[in-house]
């Protein structure tokens, strides 16, 4: 994907949240994230992000892993559980106390008033609290190989953002950051819509002495009516029934061109072709693109 990949070590993956079945926009991240590390001999994981067990399906996870494989994407090594690694982001969230870059914060949303959070809280409570990570001053630029360099103003862009919440649950920017290190991701391919992300798990890294991986974000598939495809807006759930079928549309929306007589062919062809011909600079700079009809629903 980028001259500085280096085939001998690079490592991705595919982290979705097991709030419902794998549908046609979360399709495309796997596939592009499981192309590009195929494509560079590399080695593809997966990793199931249980963080928010209220939000959460329990049969989800399985549900997932189960559509993956029968879509031919094998993932090597064992599978992450990030509702296992609570000890981990406990040792990395005492690491960033230590260091004077986490704070106990008791500020609801109502007195922030939708405002970023700036600087250090003065509470004397021990429980009901969040613990932020204090943002520094100055300006963060991120590469991205497929989007232009995002720029931010820190304290106008970020604020201190929850690292662990009130109830007790890890945020999603430390699990990723504390995870991608300890697996050794040296590059993450995922949706544009986690874009802003990035920039607070960049920050995390800094503090916490990890190097950043190769970010790549291709773009968003829409609904008719410009949504991008979630299970929050409740799209539509892949089947397995059509797998080689939806993975055609799934590479012909990742403008990889396959031909129209590899239609219908098994996965394993389908993917050894999708290996060999690997393009992603196709989708540089497109941000969001329709999906398919037969992945909008009637809105």
């Amino acid at each position: 994907m980028t001259s500085s990949s280096n085939s001998k070590t690079y490592r991705g993956r595919f982290a979705p949240s097991p709030t419902g079945p794998l549908h046609f926009g979360s399709l495309l991240a796997a596939v592009a994230s499981y192309l590009d590390a195929r494509a560079h001999h590399g080695t593809w994981l997966v990793r199931i992000e249980d963080l928010d067990p209220p939000r959460e399906d329990p049969t989800a996870a399985d549900s997932i892993l189960h559509t993956l494989d029968h879509y031919g994407l094998h993932w090597d090594e064992d599978i992450r559980y990030q509702s296992t690694r609570s000890d981990a982001y406990n040792d990395a969230l005492q690491q960033l106390i230590q260091q004077q870059l986490a704070f106990p914060c008791a500020c609801s949303r109502k007195q922030l008033g939708n405002q970023l959070h700036h600087g250090i809280c003065s509470t004397l409570q021990t429980s009901d609290i969040a613990w932020r990570f204090l943002c520094p001053a100055g300006q963060l630029r991120i590469s991205d190989t497929l989007q232009a360099t995002q720029t931010y103003e820190l304290a106008a862009d970020i604020g201190d953002f929850v690292i662990r919440r009130r109830d007790g649950l890890w945020s999603y920017q430390l699990a990723v950051a504390v995870d991608d290190a300890d697996q050794g991701i040296t590059h993450v391919v995922r949706g544009i819509d986690l874009i802003d992300s990035t920039a607070r798990q960049v920050l995390l890294q800094q503090a916490l002495g990890y190097s950043s991986p190769i970010y790549s974000h291709i773009p968003v598939a829409n609904e008719a009516n410009g949504q991008k495809l979630s299970k929050q807006n409740l799209a539509l759930s892949l089947s397995t029934e059509k797998a080689a079928d939806t993975l055609w549309l799934a590479l012909a929306w990742l403008k990889q061109s396959p031909p129209a007589e590899l239609r219908g062919v098994n996965v394993t062809d389908l993917l050894t072709w999708a290996i060999a011909n690997w393009q992603a600079e196709v989708l540089i700079g497109l941000t969001s693109m329709p999906a398919p009809g037969d992945f909008q629903r009637q809105l």
